[in-house]
């Protein structure tokens, strides 16, 4: 047991965690609303600075084999949701080449790896959403991060999608705290599942009707929202029954965050029935348990209604915790 337990008990601990919780969240929210504000008057102000920048771009000689305009002209192209997890992206791959470096480890075991038995129980509780160990796990994560963008930033908006990811890590963490001091069972958990489950959730949600299909049994298909009740009731029987596998505690939080985050920021009943594309179910391998059920919504970003066409990716880890 680390040292914060030793001396001040598991209560304490808790009641640490969750002040820290509650912080954190009300913080990333109350700075999402302000950078909401700041974004449109921005967006009003450049808007014609824009404009005549385009003018003028047109009017210049055009200049062949010109990287720094073709990297513009591939992120003008970007929705604005993959714009917006281009920086999640990032921080994921920083942090997990720090974990290649034999000198970096003792510091990502103990910064980035959550578990109520460690000596640093607030910032892994953030730090692990952006963990890594494997590289395969890494990448299916920010695939589906990647796929899934368009369609949950044009229904929660940018800062506001920044508030709930970073606070769904950190719950997921916190309720994974939680289950691990009342069982006992004290492993280290990372990864960014916890907060993609809570995207998960909330777009299984909004279109409950969506079509997706097993990846090796593409003649059966099923609902996003039966989807989402079938890995809420494995979830469930996992943390009941002791399984080991992965954090079923994190993916419950992430996903029940997910669900109840969905109505309060649209305000909406969730989308009548739509054709979809078909979706994949896959399996996936990990060497920390990280609470992970990953999925991929390829869905046109739409400008005026949200009325998207999902396919989606969910994806189970296994070894060290994956979150």
């Amino acid at each position: 047991m680390g040292p914060a337990l030793a001396r001040d008990g598991p209560g304490v601990g808790r009641s640490l965690s969750l002040s820290a919780v509650a912080q954190f969240t009300g913080s990333a929210f109350g700075s999402a609303a302000i950078w909401q504000y700041e974004s449109l008057k921005s967006r009003v102000q450049t808007y014609f600075e824009e404009a005549r920048a385009d003018w003028m771009d047109k009017m210049r000689p055009q200049k062949r084999g010109d990287f720094r305009k073709q990297v513009n002209i591939w992120w003008n192209n970007l929705t604005e949701g993959q714009r917006t997890v281009t920086g999640i992206i990032a921080a994921n791959v920083f942090v997990f080449c720090l974990w290649r470096l034999p000198g970096m480890r003792r510091i990502m075991f103990t910064y980035f790896t959550s578990n109520p038995a460690s000596r640093a129980l607030c910032s892994p509780m953030l730090l692990s959403t952006f963990s890594h160990f494997s590289l395969f796990h890494m990448a299916a994560n920010m695939y589906v991060l990647w796929s899934f963008s368009s369609s949950i930033v044009s229904l929660l908006g940018c800062e506001q999608f920044i508030a709930v990811y970073l606070s769904a890590g950190v719950i997921s963490t916190f309720v994974s705290y939680v289950a691990k001091m009342a069982t006992g069972r004290f492993e280290p958990s990372l990864g960014a599942s916890g907060a993609i489950m809570t995207v998960l959730a909330a777009v299984c949600t909004k279109m409950p009707e969506a079509k997706l299909a097993i990846i090796l049994l593409p003649m059966f298909t099923f609902t996003a929202g039966s989807a989402l009740k079938a890995i809420i009731a494995f979830d469930t029987a996992g943390l009941a029954l002791g399984w080991r596998l992965f954090d079923h505690a994190a993916h419950l939080g992430g996903a029940l965050f997910g669900i109840q985050e969905y109505r309060p920021w649209t305000g909406a009943k969730p989308s009548k029935p739509i054709k979809s594309k078909q979706g994949f179910i896959i399996p996936e391998d990990h060497f920390v348990k990280e609470s992970s059920y990953k999925a991929d919504f390829k869905i046109p970003e739409v400008k005026t209604r949200f009325s998207p066409n999902p396919s989606a990716v969910f994806q189970a880890p296994s070894r060290i915790l994956n979150v």
